[in-house]
């Protein structure tokens, strides 16, 4: 590896040298988290002065309790982009168009997670309501079986949940299942038990857990890259609902945003 000659070099210059295009550069460099080959360039250069320096962080290692601050944040930095590389690499798109069409057209939606996968959930049900879609997350498990069980053919249940085998998460998309609504799962093992309910899979990475870095901090990077792409799918295929209903939901805000008393 030389980042040093690889920050070097144009976007031009690197597809010249690895034999591919200038738009295979552009791409792999937002696959790795980046808004473009501009901000790669810059990482890489980074990098390479820590190395000359002699503090480069050893960033495939775990982190440790000794560990410089600076060290800490390239850690996480690096291992994000790496979910979110792995993540995208291994997005199976068929399967997440098919989930975007159902979302799309649905009556209404469920969004079933608990604890960091719970977040996501909220996440994702905040976006399609700004969209103007009906869509609810229950955080209360008892709350997320007895809505399930309201479910029909024409609505979606979505859920998350990175081992695939968390029992709360799972009973809810079981019954959705069983009264005839598309179900969606997304998750870290595409094995898992949750996926014998799931018409639709929707696989994550996540980088290797360790003692100061739990799985539930990949797993919500990639579980967020997932359920972003889904909002945005959606939004595209809605996109006369779902301008106005965005452009609304952003005046509705915008006096708690400006700055000074009202």
């Amino acid at each position: 590896a030389d980042p040093a000659g690889c920050a070097a070099l144009t976007v031009t210059g690197l597809a010249e040298l690895t034999g591919t295009s200038e738009a295979t550069v552009v791409r792999t460099a937002r696959l790795l988290g980046y808004p473009g080959y501009r901000d790669l360039r810059l990482a890489l250069a980074g990098l390479a002065a820590q190395q000359q320096s002699g503090r480069a962080p050893a960033i495939t290692t775990d982190i440790s309790v000794d560990d410089p601050i600076a060290d800490v944040v390239a850690k996480l930095a690096y291992d994000e982009q790496q979910t979110l590389a792995d993540t995208a690499a291994g997005l199976d798109t068929v399967q997440l168009g098919a989930a975007v069409t159902a979302l799309a057209g649905a009556r209404r939606t469920d969004v079933y997670g608990l604890g960091a996968s719970g977040l996501v959930a909220q996440d994702l049900t905040q976006k399609l309501l700004r969209i103007g879609l009906i869509a609810h997350a229950p955080s209360d498990p008892h709350l997320a079986v007895t809505n399930a069980v309201q479910l029909r053919p024409g609505d979606v249940a979505i859920a998350i949940t990175h081992s695939g085998s968390t029992g709360d998460v799972i009973e809810p998309l079981r019954v959705a299942f069983e009264h005839g609504a598309t179900t969606v799962a997304v998750t870290g093992r595409p094995d898992g038990p949750v996926t014998q309910y799931a018409d639709h899979v929707l696989t994550t990475s996540t980088a290797r857990e360790s003692e100061l870095r739990p799985a539930a901090m990949s797993s919500r990077t990639s579980q967020l890259l997932v359920v972003d792409c889904l909002f945005v799918g959606v939004a595209q295929r809605t996109y006369e609902q779902a301008a106005p209903a965005l452009s609304a939901s952003y005046e509705a805000l915008a006096h708690r945003h400006r700055s000074g008393p009202r």
